[in-house]
């Protein structure tokens, strides 16, 4: 389910002249029938509301005076989420006689043409405070506080993402409520203004336009609407043509394929980044430590403790938070088992909070090959959108890979990745304008489109240090290890990480490091294997030094502590 929360405006939305007619008040019974919760977010004071509108039960969080306070009717609770009027405004705009005048916990209100004098007033004693306008009706609120903002004071009590609401509105105080929501919708009686930024104008007015959003929400859940969702559709690039290339958020498969070195990493955390800025919660499965430093993620995991589900989920119940999910401390024989488990946990969790919005699966080969269970036919289904990233497309589930619709093929070979996906489908080969000639050039392959384009992929908000746990405290293969062998060969004593590199550094005989150092070894591996270019300049600079054993050691042990984690 993807909408799992109704946020309603009151006057001119869900009531006529103040009054819920009874057809109304039987659909948003309905509504919570399916699972689905309501917050109501009106402009109203609380103690009117309460006095006007007797079913305020059905809703989970009542958002009071334009988003000033917030109210849980279960446990008959109020909060204001900002400071009260000044005391020096509400004297002076007394003395002024301006009237009508009514005083909330948070919001001063009066009605037009009154707005003149407000605003006058507010100048001349230099208060940060705002001017709102709701069909006539003049609010002053503090700068900031609005229908958005009370309902994300809501959705955070109540554990859901702004990207799992829909908002139906009609005046010009829900203008902020609309775009705060994932489909923002306007009763036929709207202000036009509203009408036109609407994703969904309904066809009835006022009660009759919010039952049929809930009719429509009942029978597909929104489904039907998703082709008009633009407004949150991702920029992933610029083609060669400069047209921007973008990614519908919701129920894409992507998969993101190519050779080891190529840079893959780099357009997946951009596109984790891009998802992130937009408040969608991403859940990636990390088999090598590649993503432990993604800005604003929690790990779970380590090189040392295998990760645990029950903390997986705890990271995901805060909206805002992303979960990383590090392997590097499971055995690899049993990665696959974990992660089915995961992913069944995952599909739980979604049933009733609809998140986490994208699953990250980094070395998809491993874990979604033929052998995979339940049948993958189900699995974007069941865990939402999702981005797949491996060297070897050829190896995961024909029946998931059929369900990619979105190649992104990373490196200078991309075009053979592009004819590697497309042989194993059985599937037509797309023309591919041009080959990737830069870094940060892709070859990307929307499948609805006979032709693959060569795209500039967009950056992330952040740059990391890639796979820098792995590299800490991993365990690489002998053909990115180190091997201390000496100047006659005698030796072979392998760092399958830096941690060991450091450790067997102070161990081996002075012969055998400076046999290394004046070869420019170390510096050459910190390029090549670790892929460090900032390290790499730092440790030739200390080989060139000509530096005795004992202080290029501490000086090379230091740079490398520096910029990694390392045990003391």
């Amino acid at each position: 389910m993807r909408y799992l929360v109704l946020a309603c405006d009151y006057d001119g939305t869900l009531a006529h002249d103040g009054i819920v007619d009874p057809e109304t008040i039987e659909a948003l019974e309905r509504l919570i029938a399916s699972g689905r919760k309501l917050v109501l977010v009106t402009g109203r004071e609380l103690d009117d509301l309460l006095h006007v509108f007797p079913r305020i039960d059905l809703f989970a969080r009542v958002v009071g005076e334009n988003g000033g306070v917030l109210y849980t009717p279960e446990r008959r609770e109020t909060r204001a989420l900002a400071a009260p009027p000044p005391q020096e405004f509400l004297r002076e705009l007394e003395r002024r006689e301006v009237s009508p005048l009514s005083v909330g916990r948070v919001v001063v209100a009066t009605w037009e043409p009154n707005q003149n004098v407000v605003l006058e007033l507010i100048h001349e004693l230099g208060l940060e405070l705002q001017v709102t306008f709701n069909k006539g009706a003049v609010m002053v609120l503090p700068s900031g506080v609005n229908k958005r903002s009370g309902l994300e004071a809501a959705l955070v009590e109540l554990g859901i993402s702004p990207h799992n609401v829909v908002a139906v509105g009609d005046a010009e105080n829900d203008h902020e409520l609309l775009r705060a929501s994932e489909c923002g919708v306007a009763v036929a009686n709207a202000l036009p203004v509203l009408r036109q930024e609407a994703d969904l104008v309904t066809r009835g007015s006022r009660g009759a336009g919010v039952r049929e959003l809930i009719d429509r929400l009942l029978e597909d859940d929104l489904h039907s609407l998703q082709p008009t969702l633009l407004r949150h559709h991702l920029p992933l690039g610029i083609a060669d043509d400069g047209r921007e290339v973008r990614l519908n958020p919701y129920g894409s498969v992507v998969l993101l394929a190519g050779t080891s070195g190529g840079g893959k990493t780099t357009a997946a955390t951009g596109l984790i980044d891009h998802l992130a800025e937009r408040g969608y919660q991403v859940c990636v499965v990390d088999p090598e430590g590649d993503y432990e430093a993604l800005e604003g993620a929690v790990a779970t995991g380590s090189a040392e403790q295998p990760p645990n589900t029950d903390h997986v989920l705890q990271v995901l119940a805060r909206p805002r938070d992303q979960a990383v999910v590090t392997l590097l401390g499971l055995p690899i024989e049993d990665r696959p088992r974990f992660f089915l488990s995961l992913l069944a946990r995952l599909h739980e969790f979604r049933t009733g909070h609809g998140r986490p919005h994208w699953v990250v699966v980094d070395e998809a080969h491993h874990m979604l090959d033929e052998s995979f269970w339940p049948p993958s036919t189900a699995l974007p289904h069941e865990v939402g959108s999702l981005l797949l990233i491996t060297v070897h497309p050829e190896r995961i589930n024909k029946s998931l890979l059929g369900r990619v619709d979105v190649l992104i093929a990373v490196g200078a070979d991309g075009a053979n990745t592009v004819t590697t996906f497309a042989h194993t489908l059985g599937v037509d080969i797309p023309r591919i304008s041009a080959r990737p000639e830069q870094s940060g050039q892709v070859i990307l392959w929307d499948r609805r489109a006979p032709e693959a384009l060569r795209v500039r992929l967009l950056g992330g908000r952040s740059a990391r240090r890639r796979h820098l746990r792995k590299y800490a405290h991993g365990a690489l293969g002998p053909d990115k290890s180190f091997f201390f062998r000496g100047p006659d060969g005698r030796l072979k004593l392998r760092a399958q990480n830096l941690a060991l590199f450091n450790q067997i550094a102070e161990g081996v005989d002075d012969e055998t490091w400076l046999h290394h150092l004046k070869q420019n070894d170390y510096s050459g591996w910190l390029r090549e294997a670790i892929k460090d270019d900032e390290l790499a300049d730092e440790v030739r600079a200390i080989e060139q030094r000509d530096l005795p054993a004992d202080a290029s050691r501490h000086e090379i042990r230091r740079a490398i502590e520096r910029r990694y984690t390392l045990p003391a």
